[in-house]
């Protein structure tokens, strides 16, 4: 059976969460899947609205719009507040619950919380919150191989920034085993 994933991934600008999509996309490109990435941000550099949606399938996608993702990763709360509704029946949620202390459990969506902000900090890794989230996503949806996420972390961080790689596998590794 064909497997399709609908993620939209929300938070301030300057989070990273544009970057973790891209990420995800370039994990669907590595394994020759059907992909959209489509990034949405405010007028703001930093601290404004962003988010994006990504659809992996290994069929064609009709649209790149995800109206009702079945995954949602969300790093503060207006974006909760603004997507926790749209998640699918039987969709699954990971919230920072560092940033969104408010959150609510919907009825017919799993929702994992992590302290990825607070992690970050505690762990010597400020700044891959996203990271850690999008290890948290990939336990709980499996999107592609291990192997595949850990290519498409080499390939999306630029030659001048390398020596982030392996800090961005611990946070990939501490977003997982969490």
């Amino acid at each position: 059976m064909p497997k399709t994933h609908n993620i939209i991934l929300a938070g301030f600008g300057g989070q990273g969460v544009l970057f973790a999509g891209k990420l995800i996309a370039t994990a669907g490109l590595i394994e020759d899947r059907e992909l959209s990435w489509l990034p949405s941000y405010g007028p703001e550099m930093r601290g404004g609205t962003a988010n994006c949606s990504v659809c992996l399938s290994d069929e064609p996608i009709g649209s790149p719009l995800v109206l009702e993702p079945d995954a949602l990763l969300v790093m503060n709360q207006p974006s909760f507040d603004k997507f926790i509704e749209t998640v699918a029946k039987g969709g699954v949620v990971i919230a920072d619950s560092t940033m969104i202390p408010k959150i609510t459990m919907p009825f017919d969506v799993s929702v994992y919380t992590i302290p990825a902000t607070q992690l970050s900090e505690e762990h010597d890794l400020k700044g891959l919150a996203n990271i850690i989230m999008l290890g948290k996503l990939f336990k709980e949806i499996d999107f592609c191989s291990a192997e595949t996420l850990d290519a498409a972390l080499v390939k999306c961080i630029p030659a001048k920034k390398q020596h982030l790689l392996e800090p961005n596998r611990k946070a990939l590794a501490l977003g997982m085993d969490y």
